[in-house]
């Protein structure tokens, strides 16, 4: 309901009515990074596992001739595997805000979004338009429409139940759709710990290269064959003495 009008096709038959109410969650997770450690994903997740399986790693670093003895130009990694919570159940309650809107439909005017927001501000906050005290307005970057907010109750109700409404913007007269703002509250969250199959976690990296040059060095000994790696899809590093958090995506 809290979407703008599209006219769509569907085609098919639904078989399944038990899988109608269910919701589709894609993964976004946040995961923090400690100093001295690197999360490296592999193209293969049987690669990985090897890494994993061997748990300690000897990496040689390229020290140049600063360094004569062998063993300080190498420094021991472990691997370990990366688990994080996944959610295997779900539960929100939604409920209609009884003070916001949601405008949608809005006209491509070549303007900011401040000065749109400022706009439909102050077309809302008129009475002769039906509106009142806008508390705050806010612009959604995934959908494009604006979430608009009064001061009171009572007054969000009769916009909502019109459904279109002609907006004065500059010297334009723009037909915009007015629907119900929905907020959802989790009633019910459960976690189940589900381990990445490609990604692992090296921990125990000391701070005697910098940044880049520690990136490019683990790297370089992980994506060799000869040592149990692989192609490397992607790597991130914290040196020692900094945090980081890494953000996992759907694959």
């Amino acid at each position: 309901s809290a979407l703008p009008e599209k006219k769509m096709i569907f085609k098919g038959l639904t078989v399944n009515k038990e899988d109608m109410n269910k919701l589709m969650l894609t993964p976004l997770i946040h995961y923090p990074l400690l100093g001295g450690s690197a999360l490296i994903t592999f193209e293969d997740a049987k690669v990985a596992q090897r890494i994993i399986e061997a748990r300690e790693h000897m990496v040689e670093l390229s020290c140049g001739g600063e360094l004569e003895e062998l063993d300080r130009c190498r420094v021991r990694v472990q691997a370990v595997p990366v688990e994080i919570p996944l959610p295997s159940a779900l539960e929100v309650r939604l409920t209609q805000s009884s003070r916001s809107i949601l405008v949608s439909d809005l006209p491509s005017l070549g303007i900011s979004r401040e000065v749109l927001l400022d706009k439909l501000e102050l077309f809302f906050s008129k009475t002769k338009n039906g509106g009142s005290e806008v508390e705050s307005t806010e612009f959604l970057d995934d959908s494009g429409q604006v979430v608009l907010t009064f001061t009171r109750d009572g007054v969000a109700e009769p916009l909502i139940e019109k459904g279109h409404i002609q907006v004065l913007i500059g010297k334009g007269n723009y037909k915009v759709k007015i629907s119900p703002y929905m907020g959802g509250d989790i009633t019910n969250l459960q976690l189940q710990p589900s381990r990445c199959p490609r990604t692992v976690l090296l921990l125990g990296i000391p701070d005697v290269l910098s940044e880049e040059a520690m990136r490019d060095t683990l790297e370089i000994h992980f994506q060799k064959a000869s040592r149990g790696g692989g192609e490397v899809d992607a790597l991130g590093y914290v040196p020692a003495g900094r945090t980081g958090v890494a953000v996992f995506v759907e694959d």
